[in-house]
């Protein structure tokens, strides 16, 4: 019997029809789906392919008793029960690096929308008006810029910034030098926070890294910066944020993750001018969803048919 694979949270048109090529596979013929047209197949599901989406939660697994890969097509796992997979026999696998330079891109255009306040005088021109003097910006040239999390995508967003003259002070605690010549790590979060004119948050959310960026760092920030975050919602303290940005006492922020998302219709974060958000498109390039596809692809097909587990990612 052939294995059933379900893609529940999308995938590239062509890759999509690459998979269901697949001699060996029963794969589901649409390749996103609703919640409750997955809770139908579950029970039936050999593998699964999702994105941030769908939660792999004991819920889920306790519906799909044939389970045995979940791919997340991206990087950040956070959205699936790791332990309890690995206690029921299901392996995990991501997609590292296939969907990093769109993230990194991702982090700059809202450094340079917070900067620019391009988002806005947009919105002004979509009424008709025409107000330059309400929308003088600054320039990132020269600036001092931070990254927290220094791993492969804030080294790509440190390589972007090049061209900018910018000086880059890090902090990751899992790396002691830069190979860039222009980054210098800081001594701890508190220094990037309390010197740099930007940060840019570039770290997986987990246990060591939730709520983060807190009350205390938020407020040490100077008064002309602006914070960016395109790695995962939670990492930083949002009714903190929401202070901050209400009161004036940094220049702006620019995100495209939330610790609850969708982010909920009749949040005060919807409400604030100087806040960009979006709405977690990090890795939605079709570049990035073509790598990320193509990556999944190969490794269900070496997991089912030649026993060979890639990239796993364990509790």
């Amino acid at each position: 019997m052939k294995p059933l694979i379900v893609v529940s949270d999308g995938m590239d048109k062509n890759v999509f029809e690459t998979l269901k090529s697949v001699e060996g596979f029963e794969v589901h013929p649409e390749a996103k789906i609703t919640q409750d047209q997955l809770g139908e197949v579950l029970p039936k599901i050999s593998g699964l392919v999702i994105r941030s989406a769908t939660k792999v939660t004991a819920d889920l697994l306790e519906k799909a008793p044939e389970l045995k890969y979940v791919i997340r097509a991206g990087e950040g796992t956070d959205n699936i029960d790791k332990k309890l997979c690995e206690a029921k026999g299901v392996k995990v696998s991501n997609t590292p690096g296939a969907n990093n330079n769109s993230a990194a891109e991702h982090a700059i255009a809202l450094m340079m929308t917070v900067l620019r306040k391009t988002a806005w005088a947009h919105s002004t021109m979509s009424n008709g008006g025409w107000d330059k003097s309400k929308y003088t910006g600054v320039e990132l040239w020269k600036k001092k810029v931070g990254i927290v999390g220094f791993g492969r995508i804030g080294q790509i967003v440190a390589k972007r910034l090049a061209g900018f003259d910018v000086e880059v002070k890090f902090f990751d605690p899992f790396l002691e030098n830069s190979d860039i010549p222009y980054a210098t790590k800081a001594k701890d979060l508190k220094e990037v926070f309390e010197t740099c004119d930007i940060v840019t948050l570039h770290t997986p959310l987990m246990d060591a890294t939730k709520g983060m960026v807190n009350r205390e760092l938020l407020e040490s920030m100077p008064a002309h910066s602006i914070l960016v975050n395109a790695s995962r919602g939670g990492i930083v303290d949002e009714e903190a944020l929401l202070d901050v940005l209400s009161n004036g006492k940094i220049r702006g922020a620019g995100f495209d993750v939330f610790a609850t998302e969708p982010l909920e219709e009749n949040s005060k974060l919807r409400s604030l001018p100087n806040l960009v958000m979006t709405p977690h498109l990090g890795a939605s390039t079709e570049e990035a969803q073509i790598r990320v596809g193509e990556m999944a692809v190969h490794q269900l097909q070496e997991f089912f048919m030649n026993n060979n587990l890639l990239n796993e990612v364990k509790a």
